[in-house]
């Protein structure tokens, strides 16, 4: 990523939420970023290239918003619930970028591990299914990395559903989700 800076990367943003993947051509790209496709080109930045550098910056982002859960005291229950809304804030805040990227996400979120999904996103959730299983605040699960690794993507890709086909607003998706998702979650819970 350090061929593609803060301007690029912007630039990439811009211009795959304008003409998704398909249509943000390099040419596309430097025009958004004030540069010539030349000089991308010099730098050895093409799309792929802005794609996996907002990837990583996606990567990034999602440690830090899920920082809190994993340090913050409480129950299992009560920081899977932060966790939670936060992922769905992280995916409101990369909105319009994930819409335009619908058939090219797995280049953000998806990798060759055994649950198809970068660990970055995957681990974070794992871990606190598991404190929520110690503390006996959420169920235990046989595979927590397999519980969530389905909870990232029930989660993270009906909230971007939601938001684009059905047109709800982020409180009413984010709240929709997390009490149906929690009641799935709890020990307990019927």
């Amino acid at each position: 990523m350090s061929n593609v800076d803060e301007r690029i990367r912007a630039a990439g943003r811009r211009a795959f939420a304008r003409w998704g993947y398909a249509g943000a051509t390099v040419e596309r790209i430097a025009g958004e970023a004030g540069l010539s496709r030349v000089t991308l080109h010099r730098r050895g930045i093409d799309r792929d290239v802005v794609l996996a550098a907002l990837a990583e910056e996606a990567d990034d982002a999602y440690r830090r918003a899920m920082w809190p859960a994993l340090t913050g005291s409480g129950s299992g229950r009560e920081r899977i619930e932060q966790a939670l809304a936060a992922l769905c804030a992280a995916a409101e805040a990369e909105l319009e970028v994930l819409l335009a990227l619908r058939g090219r996400r797995d280049a953000i979120f998806h990798d060759d591990s055994p649950s198809g999904t970068r660990a970055a996103f995957v681990e974070p959730l794992a871990r606190l299914l598991r404190d929520g299983a110690a503390d006996g605040s959420l169920h235990a699960f046989d595979d927590p990395d397999t519980a969530a690794t389905v909870l990232f993507n029930q989660v993270g890709t009906t909230y971007l559903h939601l938001r684009s086909d059905h047109r709800w607003e982020a409180e009413r998706c984010r709240d929709a989700l997390l009490d149906l998702t929690l009641r799935g979650l709890v020990s307990g819970s019927t």
